[in-house]
């Protein structure tokens, strides 16, 4: 891009910033300043440079000077975002995205990702505003467990325009609860039904005022991770009990710990009284590795985690992760951008190379709800 494509890319996120850190939408912004809802997103797309009575408007609605939006300098020093969860202390990083008419703030903790990632902000104080340091980007926001999620990165990142991703690692409810709360664009979810079906009617409680979308994305096998030391001794559930060995659990809310659960009730096993019942791993990989290293004797995850760090595996249920898009998201640039690439050949060549996985359903419609 040349400089003047900088300039231009640089005013148009910042009019965007500014128009989203106070709730308004681009049609709304265009009627306070007399202007069309096209030169707005035109502007703010960076595709032209506004007029001196359009700036200069569009300035006055928002309450700040020309030369604060358009003139060259740096990005406003404070925004408010809502937050994900707990931000942290004045300083801490964080991610920031554009989620539907406002920002959302991501703390960046270190069990997040193998290595420390890009920040887009800092904290300006305790439960207060974000400073950010670059102009938020349009970016894909996705809550799941699913550690085959990240690699929605790069497809998205070689479109044109580009859309960033942002991956939350939580539990498929609290997957469903942010999405229903506004904070991301996509839910992943892997979250069994009382008659047996996966994730529609967890989606449909949830987000039942707001509809939604349910996209396939892939499937696996759950169950139980163990100590390769332990093969030919424990067959299940009923042996790790028996003999007093320590499991590493995951959060509530997450699938994997139901999983157990429904096992323990069916063998009449207290789940309370297995060690380490109390423990609280928060994704697939993260049980994996404390069984790999020693940490527990066995937990249950799925099947790829087990493959990947060379782990026993005795499987408890054949399951299915979709991707549920909330009805209020499901026009967003960062949406349709998403759909493009789920049906992509490198993702699918991606997903179909990864042990344990089946993408046969990557990008299929499931339900409307």
């Amino acid at each position: 891009m040349t400089p003047g494509g900088d300039i231009l890319a640089g005013s148009g996120a910042r009019l965007r910033m500014a128009r989203q850190a106070r709730g308004f939408s681009q049609q709304q912004l265009a009627g306070m300043a007399g202007v069309s809802r096209q030169a707005v997103s035109a502007v703010e797309a960076g595709h032209s440079d506004p007029s001196l009575r359009v700036g200069l408007a569009l300035a006055r609605a928002l309450g700040v000077t020309a030369e604060e939006l358009f003139g060259p300098g740096n990005t406003p020093a404070a925004v408010p975002a809502r937050a994900v969860a707990g931000l942290g202390p004045a300083g801490a990083r964080v991610s920031l995205a554009p989620v539907g008419d406002g920002l959302v703030a991501l703390p960046l903790t270190p069990d997040m990702a193998a290595g420390f990632q890009p920040a887009g902000g800092v904290v300006a104080k305790p439960g207060g505003d974000v400073e950010p340091i670059v102009p938020p980007q349009p970016a894909l926001v996705v809550a799941g467990c699913d550690p085959a999620l990240p690699l929605l990165a790069t497809p998205l990142s070689r479109l044109d325009p580009p859309v960033g991703f942002i991956w939350w690692p939580c539990s498929s409810a609290e997957a469903l609860r942010l999405a229903g709360a506004g904070l991301v664009h996509v839910a992943g979810t892997h979250l069994r039904g009382r008659a047996g079906d996966y994730n529609t009617a967890a989606a449909r409680q949830r987000l039942r005022h707001a509809g939604a979308e349910v996209i396939g994305f892939s499937a696996w096998r759950e169950g139980l991770v163990i100590s390769p030391a332990l093969d030919g001794e424990v067959t299940g559930l009923a042996d790790l009990a028996r003999r007093g060995l320590r499991l590493v659990n995951r959060e509530e809310g997450a699938e994997a710990r139901r999983v157990l659960d429904r096992e323990a009730a069916r063998l009449g096993i207290e789940p309370r009284s297995l060690p380490g019942y109390g423990t609280r791993a928060t994704g697939h990989l993260q049980v994996a590795s404390a069984v790999a290293a020693g940490l527990a004797d066995a937990g249950v995850a799925s099947e790829p985690a087990a493959l990947a760090y060379g782990l026993s595996f005795l499987p408890l249920a054949a399951e299915r992760f979709d991707l549920v898009i909330p009805g209020g998201q499901a026009g967003s640039r960062e949406v349709q951008a998403l759909l493009r690439v789920l049906t992509s050949p490198w993702l699918m060549t991606q997903l179909s190379i990864l042990p344990g996985y089946a993408p046969v359903r990557c990008g299929e419609h499931v339900a409307s709800l």
